[in-house]
């Protein structure tokens, strides 16, 4: 018996609704963290009940799919090792993908971790290294069938780097890379990682980068930039407080092609992105 075809039946489910935008709005993915150190709800959800209560409250607002971590990615954060991040995963995961209706997506940069959780049945493997921390991921992805979503980053902010440029040379390797275990391309979403090794402009840039991405490599784009840094930078807000921030944000990013959204608020995004989408048709 395949192992992982309940991972690849529902990534292939979920590529053709991107692909088709079915929904008529593009798909909104809610972030569920299970880590005690996220910047924004670090420890809120690391219980079982409380993660399961929040993913179900998602789904119900209208989200597409569940992004679940047990890793917190802030600046400064901490690594853990796999035997960690599974045991912080794998109470909530199996109970998560049987209970919550939408495709559960696992963000995670070990290939490990995610063999293991497309064989209990997770749609999505969410890779902000874009393949680079873990030389196996590519092979996992293959083998899954899982769809994939690689994200670019930056070690160190260089503020006079060409970041458009940048970003095509590193997803220009990543899906060699990709290409060379055999993953399906059909199956790839690019993310220009939002808040990861870039200056503010180049921030801004990035969420500005959606069209150019789909028109050189014809992939979806995700876009990240939920509750982030650069938003507090040009407002003032707090963390709590970056709601109209981020929507300004991710309705540029939609206006220039992207797909998904990640997402704390996910009522407001699906709300935001219906009366757009209405609009547009009118």
């Amino acid at each position: 018996m395949d192992p992982f075809a309940k991972a690849r039946a529902a990534a292939d489910e979920l590529i053709g609704r991107i692909a088709a935008r079915a929904s008529g709005r593009p798909l909104v993915m809610g972030i569920l963290n299970v880590t005690p150190d996220s910047f924004s709800d670090g420890g809120r959800f690391a219980a079982v009940e409380t993660a399961l209560a929040h993913a179900g409250a998602m789904a119900a607002a209208g989200a597409d799919i569940i992004d679940i971590g047990a890793e917190s990615t802030r600046p400064g954060f901490v690594p853990v090792e796999a035997a960690e991040e599974w045991a912080r995963l794998e109470p909530i995961l199996g109970p998560l993908i049987e209970s919550v209706a939408p495709p559960v997506s696992v963000d995670t940069t070990k290939a490990e971790i995610a063999r293991r959780a497309a064989a209990l049945g997770a749609a999505i493997i969410n890779d902000i290294s874009g393949l680079r921390a873990d030389p196996a991921m590519a092979e996992v992805a293959a083998e899954s069938g899982a769809a994939l979503v690689v994200m670019h980053h930056r070690a160190e902010i260089d503020p006079d780097r060409d970041i458009l440029a940048d970003l095509f040379d590193f997803f220009d390797a990543t899906l060699d890379l990709a290409r060379q275990a055999g993953v399906a391309r059909e199956k790839i979403v690019l993310d220009p990682g939002v808040g990861f090794g870039k200056s503010l402009r180049q921030n801004l840039q990035a969420i500005d980068s959606c069209g150019s991405l789909r028109e050189k490599f014809g992939l979806p784009v995700l876009i990240g930039a939920s509750r982030k840094s650069f938003i507090g930078a040009l407002t003032g807000a707090p963390v709590e407080e970056r709601l109209a921030g981020t929507l300004a944000a991710h309705l540029r990013a939609f206006w220039r092609g992207a797909a998904i959204f990640r997402v704390h608020d996910v009522a407001e995004h699906v709300a935001a992105l219906k009366i757009w989408s209405e609009i547009d048709r009118a």
